[in-house]
């Protein structure tokens, strides 16, 4: 009662009366301050006052029972506060006799029963209370069971060694330390209290220990309390008994299906870590040993490997087996489990309560990741790395935005210290983490924060990397870090089930490093970390298995659930994954796309792995790069090429790691690897690099960027904006752009001379090819998309690239011509902006300004590149100029433009008419069309524009070009050498530009520019030039002649063109003066018909060199020619006999190859396909050219085939000792071809392509041709006159002239043999033998009618001869031609294998033996190498036939019109005697110098004079390989000079006698010139071999004897 008078008094009564105003809410605030208290006695007291007012009756118990509800929350012990009071009351209210605060009392505790669980009051209330409550339902029977548990837990006893210990002692220990220990109570007064109970009741003290530890384990939170009580009582103790007390305790639990319990772990743990005990003395008690640790260890790697190969094995299983296995691992989990493994029980204790050391030493004395790989352990650890690094990641670490949940630090004190700084990170989370390794896949979240932190670190380590003093801290961080990547992050991903999160977060933290780290880090996981861990080999295996099953399926129908079943695997294993997708592409290259497309699921990190894996696959050194025949690469090197360009354009894949491999394999001379940056660069830029180009394509080329785009490529180029500027800005910001380019450049020697030592020459040729078109590619790709001050900030000047880098020349100025033409413009630019004036003429000046500026520094440059000897004869300017320009300089492809922009109308209409295109959609193509249409429109006008400002800059410019100061000759030789020779097969549109070039510069009218030598170096002899290129060298090559062809065959084709673009040309002038004087007058020009005949001559050496390359045998001629044929079908072959010619030999190579080569046989039977179907194009001879040569004043026909530039018009000037080199050499040529080289060259000789001028093969057409002439007579013979005033010929070239003076009768019989000739080529049966003699017949008579019409009217002898039945002149003809073969005479007939030695130089027989023998030979205009017909050739083989001989006629015929023709001559003559009088006399004295032409009629009456009748047969004819003796009659023609030399004298004096008549004064410049001459060929003299030199005035006939091989090096000292 003492209470509640207490409680009364606390409760004041004001409270109760105005309970309901503010007694309530007044109690309600008293009872929260009480809570707080930590003790609950005030609380208590409060709940007690309140019920007793209640029961006193001053409150409801309604209005108590809410109170009591609002108070419940306030603590979570109230229920157990409130069942004490009700119990205190139960006692107090039993006690009083008032039955009324009874009843009170009972109704609270019922208002109050929803508050306190039954369980509570049934501790706390009497039974009887309980039972009228309704809690129980009788008191008595709760009672016997109370009694009965009681008895059972407290009484009953169990045998122990009572002797001297007293249960009461232990009951009493129990009870000290059981007690509260909240208060007051130390540890130092329970052991007093300890000693004392030990000594009054004789307890064991080991036994108290035992005890001790008990209670400890119960009451784990209070640490505090007894690690120092334990730690003062073991100072009575031996130091060994706590551990072996402990050992004992583990010892009890290791039974099958033993659990040790945690608190027993905790409680050892804490004791380790208070180094109570050593953990050395605990870990031998605990269970299992380290041995069978070990074991289990190897059986996991085992099962691990077993695994592996069940899944790597194909097995057929049946079902049944299968569900066999799953009985027999259900029945093997029944079996017993082992004790635990209280060593990892107790690690994970440690993990828990923070005790690093000890934990990992017990890690350390197990296999690595053994412990980690539990769970339970791999969790802890986690945990404890959480509470670590909380601090740093709450500062660093958390994303913008991100809440995160703090995490408490350890109550430990001896826990490991949390993380501040990067720093404190390197101490021991670093060690943590490295222990936990590829567990830390079980914590995602912890796995996150590292990762962030790593992100963190490497921002301050970039920023700061620059500062010294932390600048060596911070590296040993970033390595550590790397560590850490290698080891945890990335073996933890492969543990993680496609946590695509995860890798993203990853890729935030490795895209901080540069790629050499990374893909260290890919290499390593790859090849590595799977083999370090069972769980991980396993994962490996499941991963290929997995790959495997998704690569069978995968096709372009399912790409989309194929992708992504890809992407769920590559989340976690992405280097297993793409090392099995890779090893796929190389085998099968068409899974190329559906792979690539099935990517688009990959996380930016799984796009990084893949380049690395593809670097690795290609870096492969176990694979070989070439296929076993060493002439292809392999095809998985093509497989992978492709699937890397195709996969880098579609992804934003970093590509700076592929772009540096391709630069080390360049740096370490290999080239095979180009292969991929081909590729790249054309998918990722869409420039494609092909021989293949259409010339439409190639026309596209040569306009600006948006033409290219439309018109140039295969492919439609679009959506390559974003993928070309990642190509580039990765070159950039590697500084890899540069340093490719001239990688690639020096690579194409070494591929050569030292990649290329062992390979086999088409491998070499391909590796050649596949490096210098993907240099041309790359530089494309560089001028196309760097910005102009990024070009000219990479590449250094032209001297310095040429001679410090040592590249090629041509890849050099290659590089450089972007910079120059950016350069140009810009400086343009800014002079137009400078000064505002838009006159056309401005612009020009300007623009001419604005080169000079930019260009000044490139023409000193260039200097340095050459011997100064070169500049004699070119100026740099114009080396730089040809260089530096392109054909988008040169002219604007209007075509291509018109093209591209009918090709959008049409897409435009397409739109508009099509129906189903939603209306939107239809506007925005319309509106994209319509804008590339203006696009082009735009670039069309501004290329325009530039191309004429270009041309009257060159227009300026040309003046100073040629210096020419040795010769025209070796100016060209300069010109070919240095310029248009190493571009033109450059690049297909390089090919073009030097054709175009060389047009332009004749067009332009450049001073000492010889076009007709230019064009004939160029056709001459190309067979050198074919056999040294490669396969698309070659091509390009072809692509160069075929444009060169198209200018001379529209020149040929129409005679008002040649003489618009040609007729006085300085180009053609046909008499090569002094440097000084080019002011030729019109008779030095080469008429049109003498051009067609030169034409055919250029025709005629393109068979002859065609076919030596096709009977040489060896592969590279045979495919080059192939090519290079197959590119010029446009232009050539034009003549039928040609042509012929050709398809014999190539269908002889189809045959030949067919087994042997069958890319040779391929490109031989696409050739001949196309050649058969141009044959309807072509025409004969006749129609090409005019077989007999022009009036007697008109220009000479075409020259002989020389290499070196024969070939060249009649009356070209000519040293002679040169001449006389040049044949001595021809002999030692002809002896190294083999025979065959030249079998073609007689059909050769007849063969010529259509020209617009018709000389039909009808007699109307004939007659008009005759009208045309005899109009032309009058003038030219006038012309004639004039000419025959300069002393300009020695009585040398006067003897030519009388040989080509007789031509005209002799060309007659030699049309007739032709035909026979072109069909005795090659072996026939009989049939086709009695058909070619019925050919023979019926093609004789025709030619023998058109020759009338074709021969010109020279004098009135002539014109009276003509009058005759043509088929008596034939007769004639032959007549003296079978004489002529009678004389037998030996040397060869035909032109091209003939001495070139001035005919004036051997003796009369010698030179009258010479004149028949080219009565009997062919057209003089082909001087086809050697139709042999020499009647001693009597052993040529079976291929040759006789000849049917033709009807003959009497010789008293022919002298008759020869003496009328004397007659006439004659009196010419004596006409003009007097006034050549002087003329004479000074021939006297410079008989070996001077240059004169030979009237036409005293060269002709001197031919007569000296016999030209006879009879002869027809010997066998024979083409000129067949003949053996070819180089012998070299050789007796070259014998022939030095009898030349005594007989000179005599000849030229008579010759003088002849020549004089009809002679006008000489002009005092005529005289001037020749005592110029005299001086010069004096001087010459000395530096000649040959004792005389002099000058030869070519003719139309000696012209047509000169041989092929005449060089025109060096035509003035």
């Amino acid at each position: 009662m003492a209470a509640a008078a207490a409680a009364a008094a606390a409760l004041p009564a004001e409270w109760i009366k105005n309970w309901e105003k503010s007694g309530k809410s007044e109690f309600l605030q008293l009872c929260r301050v009480l809570s707080e208290n930590s003790t609950f006695r005030g609380i208590q007291q409060a709940l007690y006052e309140l019920a007793y007012h209640v029961i006193k009756g001053n409150l409801k118990h309604d209005q108590a029972s809410n109170v009591f509800s609002d108070i419940i929350e306030l603590r979570d012990d109230m229920p157990s506060i409130l069942a004490d009071v009700f119990c205190i009351l139960d006692i107090e209210t039993s006690c009083l006799e008032e039955k009324s605060k009874r009843d009170q009392f009972m109704q609270l505790v019922l208002a109050c029963l929803y508050l306190v669980s039954d369980t509570i009051l049934k501790e706390r209330l009497d039974p009887d209370t309980l039972e009228s409550l309704g809690l129980i339902k009788q008191s008595q029977q709760f009672n016997q069971k109370s009694v009965k548990i009681k008895t059972k837990l407290f009484y009953k006893q169990q045998k122990f060694n009572l002797l001297r210990e007293e249960n009461e002692g232990y009951a009493k220990l129990i009870a000290e330390l059981g007690q509260d220990l909240s208060g007051s109570i130390t540890s130092e007064l329970i052991l007093e209290n300890i000693k004392s109970l030990i000594g009054c009741f004789n307890l064991d003290p080991n036994r108290v220990l035992d005890i001790i530890l008990e209670v400890y384990e119960c009451r784990p939170e209070y640490d505090e309390f007894f690690v120092p009580l334990i730690e003062s009582y073991m100072y009575m103790c031996e130091p060994q008994t706590l551990c072996h007390i402990l050992g004992f305790k583990f010892k009890f639990y290791q039974e099958p299906n033993g659990e040790t319990p945690v608190s027993l772990y905790r409680v050892a743990a804490v004791l380790l870590q208070h180094n109570l005990i050593d953990l050395e003395d605990l870990y031998v008690h605990l269970l299992p040993a380290d041995s069978a640790i070990l074991e289990e260890y190897k059986r996991e790697i085992g099962e691990a490997k077993q695994i592996v190969r069940k899944l790597t094995m194909v097995v057929l299983s049946s079902e049944k087996t299968e569900e066999k296995e799953k009985e027999k691992e259900k029945e093997e989990e029944k079996t017993e489990k082992p004790p635990d493994n209280q060593k990892l029980g107790l690690l994970e204790a440690m993990l828990k309560i923070g005790d690093w050391q000890h934990a990992q030493s017990i890690m350390d004395q197990m296999p690595p990741f053994y412990a980690t790989s539990h769970k339970s352990i791999a969790v802890a650890l986690c945990q404890l790395l959480h509470v670590m690094i909380e601090p740093l990641y709450r500062r660093v670490g958390v994303p913008k935005g991100a809440k995160g949940t703090p995490i408490s630090p350890l109550p430990n004190k001896r826990a490991p210290k949390r993380v501040d700084s990067f720093e404190d990170l390197r101490k021991e989370v670093f060690s943590m983490l490295c222990y936990l390794g590829p567990h830390l896949s079980h914590d995602p979240i912890l796995f996150a924060k590292v990762v962030r932190l790593g992100k963190a670190f490497m921002k301050e380590y970039q920023s700061d990397a620059s500062k010294q003093e932390d600048g060596d801290k911070m590296e040993v961080l970033f390595s550590c870090l790397l560590s850490i990547a290698d080891q945890v992050l990335l073996p933890s991903l492969s543990l993680m089930e496609c946590n695509a999160c995860m890798s993203e977060e990853l890729w935030g933290m490795f895209k901080t490093f540069p790629y050499q780290y990374r893909y260290r880090l890919y290499g390593q996981w790859k090849n590595e970390t799977y083999n370090s861990h069972p769980l991980l080999v396993k994962v490996k295996a499941q991963t290929i298995d997995r790959a495997k099953y998704i690569m069978k399926r995968l096709t372009k129908e399912n790409v989309k659930p194929s992708g992504r079943q890809i992407g769920k695997l590559s989340h976690s294993n992405p280097t297993i994954l793409f090392d099995y997708i890779l090893s796929q592409i190389q085998k099968y290259d068409n899974l190329i796309t559906p792979v690539v497309d099935s990517l688009k699921y990959l996380t930016s990190l799984n796009y990084d792995v893949l380049a690395y894996c593809i670097i690795e696959a290609l870096a492969n050194p176990e694979k070989e790069r070439m296929k076993h025949d060493d002439t292809t690469i392999s095809s998985w090197l093509q497989s992978l090429a492709s699937f890397c360009g195709a996969v880098f354009r579609k992804y934003p894949i970093e590509l700076a790691g592929l772009l540096q491999y391709v630069a080390n394999q360049l740096k370490a001379g290999k080239s095979f690897d180009l292969l991929i940056l081909k590729e790249v660069v054309q998918k990722m830029a869409g420039i494609e690099i092909t021989e293949e180009m259409t010339m439409e394509q190639l026309e596209a080329m040569t306009g600006g960027e948006q033409l290219k785009a439309e018109g140039g490529y295969f492919g439609q180029i679009r959506n390559t904006k974003k993928s070309s500027q990642r190509l580039k800005d990765a070159l950039l910001d590697h500084d890899l752009a540069l340093p490719l380019c001239l990688l690639m450049a020096q690579q194409r020697n070494g591929v050569i001379f030292q990649e290329g030592g062992e390979k086999h020459l088409k491998l070499v040729g391909k590796l050649y090819d596949q490096c210098h078109d993907t240099l041309v590619q790359f530089g494309g790709f560089l001028a196309s998309n760097l910005s102009t001050e990024d070009y000219i900030k990479r590449v250094p000047s032209i001297d310095v690239l040429c001679n410090e880098f040592h590249t090629p020349h041509d890849a050099a100025f290659f590089l450089s011509r972007p910079m120059y033409a950016h350069h140009i413009s810009s400086k343009y630019d800014e002079l137009k902006k400078a000064e505002k004036g838009n006159k056309q003429q401005q612009k020009v000046h300007k623009y001419i300004t604005s080169c000079e500026l930019v260009m000044a520094p490139v023409h000193d440059a260039v200097i340095s590149l050459h011997l100064p000897k070169v500049w004699d004869d070119i100026s740099p300017q114009f080396y730089a100029t040809f260089w530096s320009l392109t054909m988008y300089d040169l002219a604007v492809p209007h075509s291509s433009y018109e093209r591209e922009v009918n090709k959008l109308k049409v897409q435009m209409k397409a739109i508009d008419d099509n129906q189903e295109m939603p209306p939107n959609k239809k506007k925005k193509e319309k509106e994209r069309c319509t804008a590339l249409q203006d696009k082009l429109l735009e670039e069309e006008k501004k290329q325009s524009e530039h191309v004429q400002r270009v041309l009257q800059r060159l227009k300026l410019e040309k003046d100073n070009w040629l210096l020419a100061k040795s010769t025209k000759n070796e100016t060209i030789t300069k010109f070919l050498q240095l310029c248009i020779f190493p571009r033109c097969i450059f690049s297909a549109i390089d090919a073009v530009y030097c054709a175009r070039f060389v047009e332009l510069v004749h067009k332009q009218k450049t001073p000492n520019f010889s076009t007709l030598l230019c064009y004939d170096r160029v056709f001459s002899d190309i067979i050198y030039t074919v056999a040294s290129c490669t396969e698309n060298e070659a091509s390009r090559y072809g692509r160069f002649l075929c444009c060169m062809l198209d200018t001379v065959t529209q020149w040929h084709s129409d005679k008002t063109l040649y003489e618009k673009e040609c007729g006085n040309y300085p180009g053609f002038l046909t008499i090569l003066r002094t440097t000084g004087f080019d002011g030729g007058n019109k008779a030095d020009q080469l008429d049109y018909e003498n051009f067609r005949h030169v034409v055919h001559k250029w025709h005629y050496k393109l068979t002859k060199a065609s076919v030596h390359c096709l009977e040489t045998g060896e592969y590279t001629h045979i495919r080059n020619i192939l090519i290079v044929l197959t590119k010029i079908l446009p232009w050539y072959p034009k003549v039928v006999n040609l042509g012929q010619a050709l398809e014999r030999r190539v269908h002889k190579i189809c045959q030949e190859e067919k087994e042997k080569r069958p890319d040779l046989y391929a490109l031989a039977m696409g050739y001949s396909g196309q050649l058969k179907s141009r044959k309807h194009c072509m025409v004969p001879e006749n129609d090409f050219h005019h077989k007999d040569p022009p009036t007697r004043n008109a220009v000479p026909t075409a020259v002989q085939n020389g290499p070196g530039g024969a070939g060249l018009p009649p009356s070209l000037t000519i040293n002679a000792a040169k001449l006389e080199e040049s044949t001595a050499e021809e002999p030692d040529k002809l002896k190294e071809k083999p025979q065959g080289a030249v079998k073609v060259i007689n059909k050769a000789a007849n063969a010529t392509p259509k020209v617009t001028t018709s000389n039909g093969n009808s007699a109307s057409n004939s007659k008009v041709i005759k009208e045309k002439e005899d109009k032309e007579k009058c003038g030219k013979e006038k012309e004639k006159e004039k000419k025959e005033k300069t002393p300009a010929a020695t009585p040398e070239a006067k003897i030519l002239g009388k040989d080509g003076k007789e031509k005209p009768k002799e060309e007659r019989t030699n049309k007739e043999e032709k035909p026979r000739d072109t069909k005795e080529k090659t072996p026939k049966s009989d049939k086709e033998k009695e058909k070619t003699k019925r050919e023979d017949k019926s093609s004789k008579d025709e030619k023998s009618k058109i020759t009338v019409s074709n021969t010109e009217p020279k004098t009135t002898i002539e014109k009276e001869r003509e009058k005759e039945p043509s088929r008596e002149r034939d007769v004639t003809k032959e007549m003296k031609s079978k004489e002529n073969m009678r004389g037998g005479e030996k040397m060869p007939v035909a032109g091209s294998l003939k001495s070139p030695v001035p005919r004036s130089e051997t003796s009369d027989s010698e030179r009258e033996q010479k004149r028949r023998k080219v009565d009997t030979h062919s057209s003089p205009s082909h001087s086809s190498t050697v139709k042999d017909n020499l009647s001693e050739l009597k052993d040529s083989s079976a291929k040759h036939y006789i000849n049917h001989s033709a009807p003959t006629l009497s010789k008293s015929k022919e002298r008759e019109v020869e003496k009328k023709d004397l007659d006439k001559s004659r009196e010419r003559s004596r006409e003009r005697e007097k006034k050549e009088e002087k003329e004479r006399k000074d021939r006297k004295r410079d008989h070996s110098n001077s240059d004169r032409e030979v009237p036409q009629d005293s060269t002709k009456r001197r031919k007569e004079e000296n016999g030209t009748t006879g009879s002869s047969k027809h010997s066998k004819s024979e083409s000129p390989s067949d003949s053996p003796r070819s180089s012998e009659k070299e050789k007796e023609k070259n014998k022939s000079k030095s009898s030349s030399k005594e007989k000179g004298d005599l000849i030229k004096v008579e010759k003088m006698e002849k020549s004089s008549s009809g002679s006008k004064k000489e002009s005092r410049h005529d005289k001037e010139k020749t005592e110029k001459k005299e001086k010069r060929d004096s001087t010459g003299g000395k530096e000649e071999k040959k004792q005389y030199p002099f000058t030869v005035l070519l003719t139309p006939g000696n012209v047509r004897s000169f041989s092929k091989n005449v060089s025109f090096q060096k035509h003035f000292p």
